[in-house]
């Protein structure tokens, strides 16, 4: 008998058996109903975690406790969180006609509701990625909280340390903390957290707001307490999934009103006869490239179309962005800020309304019918699936159902790159969905060529969509780069939005088999660089000229342009 040789698993098959428990153990705590992160039931999801260890929570498998990876999680969830030892996961259960007052995260757009002083309610209206999303990061703040009980709490004694008591009191005192305090503070929290003085200033107006300018103090201190509390009093933080949720999820119920009211507003404006090409971009580039440079034209006379840009861009250009909206809305444009749980926008642009000498496209080649744009604000995950499938069913008008014959699909959005910096443009060729051997190759009708020679680089090459940004660790990322799959980048949605675009068109024929697609991505961060992942910040600008640069071309090949 042939003897199996011992094969040792590299780092990276580890990490994606990691990422695979981590996806089972969520859909088993989630059918289960409810679990306790730091019992039991969550060692499957912690360890995992910490197995994995991603990029984006940098030390998270050290004792000293992340800073950079804590701020990109707190800013991703609702202010006051920290605080609550229940954590409630709801569908959209009508909590919005009540008094409570609904908390969005700076970075996500989710709606959540503080019941009393233990329980935060968050609401999923975006499928089984925003589950993932948030159980990520709830188990790494989790651990992180633990750290910080580690350093402060006498295992034998159950003593506090003097430098837990001493931060404990400039929380817990109401009056704004002197500049002598703060830093007397600092230097507590800093042992607290096992960092340099140096490190904790750096980042510590980073966590704060108008409000509250001293939040990061709060939020250490709150994390550390309820873990103190656990140990001491066995008093366990829970994470529930109520019953409605667990009955709706996965049903399409979000996507389908949402995709009823568009093609209601197609149908009441007659445009639902007309050629329709979708875009899932952002509520601005499409508008802008179309009509900013025609309305702002005498204000920023002399600039290029891209300086244009980057000034409606700037925080704070409320006035010239809304001129640009009255003009577009006078001009074809309609609004559909969402009502469907989604928190998905959408604006419908019926070119047939738009004046092209006043456009920044006078050379748009029209054919016999005027095309309609439905723009769609960017899906999250799985929420790609469900929203564009919806959409691409036939419009029920009565006991008639009618196709609707989208010419094209667009999808724009950021991405990390595995070669290359922030802002670089990567043209996907296929989309492999992680954790699975599912594949999508596809035609795209935009090349890297069309993209050369605007001093932005740009990569074309496979692309991987993960189940979060936050799950991938370098070497992971090192072998999709590396090995013959030759990912240039990763994204959430890619594989989601051409399964269901696929399906439409090659299976079910509710659009034209024909349909073109593209896809263009930007670069938000390289995780293979250290201090370069998502955690080390925005775009700034840096996002302009690529986004502008993107909506552009996709807009030239609708109107026929070139």
């Amino acid at each position: 008998m042939k003897e199996i040789k011992n094969i040792s698993r590299s780092k990276a098959q580890e990490s994606s058996a990691a990422i695979e428990r981590l996806y089972i153990t969520m859909r088993h705590l989630f059918n289960r109903g409810f679990y306790k992160p730091m019992g039991i039931s969550g060692d499957t999801l912690r360890e995992a975690l910490l197995e994995l260890s991603p990029e984006i929570y940098g030390s998270i498998a050290e004792e000293k406790v992340e800073l950079s990876g804590l701020l990109y999680v707190i800013e991703r969830l609702p202010v006051g969180i920290e605080e609550c030892r229940y954590i409630n996961l709801t569908s959209e259960e009508g909590y919005s006609r009540s008094h409570f007052q609904a908390i969005v995260p700076p970075k996500r757009k989710r709606n959540c509701y503080r019941i009393d002083e233990e329980q935060m309610n968050v609401e999923i209206t975006r499928g089984r990625s925003d589950i993932y999303d948030i159980l990520t990061h709830l188990t790494f703040i989790f651990i992180e909280s633990h750290k910080i009980k580690d350093r402060v709490l006498d295992g034998e004694e159950e003593k506090l340390s003097r430098d837990w008591q001493k931060l404990e009191q400039a929380v817990l005192q109401t009056k704004k903390l002197t500049q002598i305090e703060k830093e007397k503070a600092i230097s507590h929290a800093a042992n607290v957290l096992g960092r340099t003085f140096v490190e904790v200033l750096d980042i510590y107006d980073s966590f704060g707001t108008k409000e509250k300018p001293d939040r990061f103090l709060h939020v250490i201190y709150w994390l550390g307490k309820l873990a103190i509390e656990e140990i001491v009093d066995n008093n366990k933080r829970t994470i529930t999934f109520s019953p409605i949720l667990r009955e709706r999820l996965g049903h399409h119920i979000h996507g389908e009103i949402w995709a009823n009211r568009i093609k209601n507003v197609l149908k009441e404006n007659n445009l639902i006869d007309r050629p329709i090409h979708i875009i899932s971009a952002n509520m601005h580039s499409v508008m802008n490239s179309l009509f900013a440079t025609h309305v702002l034209g005498t204000k920023f006379k002399g600039k290029s179309e891209f300086d244009v840009f980057q000034e409606l861009s700037k925080q704070g250009a409320h006035d010239v962005r809304d001129k640009v909206e009255a003009f577009a809305l006078q001009h074809g444009m309609f609004s559909l800020p969402d009502e469907s749980g989604t928190n998905i926008d959408v604006q419908i642009f019926d070119t047939e309304k738009i004046d092209w000498k006043k456009s920044a496209f006078p050379a748009a080649k029209i054919g016999k019918e005027y095309p309609v744009i439905v723009v769609m604000d960017y899906a999250f995950g799985e929420q790609a699936f469900e929203t564009i499938d919806e959409l691409l069913k036939p419009f029920k008008n009565g006991k008639d159902k009618k196709l609707i014959n989208v010419e094209s699909v667009s999808i724009m959005g950021k991405a990390g790159i595995l070669e290359g910096g922030k802002g670089d443009i990567m043209i996907p060729s296929a989309h492999i969905y992680e954790g699975t051997a599912d594949n999508y190759p596809f035609e795209n009708q935009l090349t890297a060529e069309m993209f050369e020679g605007n001093g932005i680089p740009v990569f074309a090459g496979p692309m991987i969509t993960v189940l979060g940004t936050s799950l991938q660790n370098k070497e992971l990322l090192k072998f999709f780069y590396e090995s013959t799959w030759g990912v240039i980048g990763l994204e959430m949605e890619g594989a989601h939005y051409q399964k269901a675009i696929q399906s439409a068109s090659k299976i079910r024929k509710s659009i034209p088999e024909n349909v073109k697609v593209r896809y263009a991505y930007y670069a938000s961060d390289n995780p293979l660089e250290t201090g370069s992942t998502l955690a080390s910040g925005g775009l700034g600008t840096t996002g302009v000229k690529p986004t502008y640069l993107i909506t552009i071309k996709i807009l030239e090949q609708i109107f026929n342009i070139k």
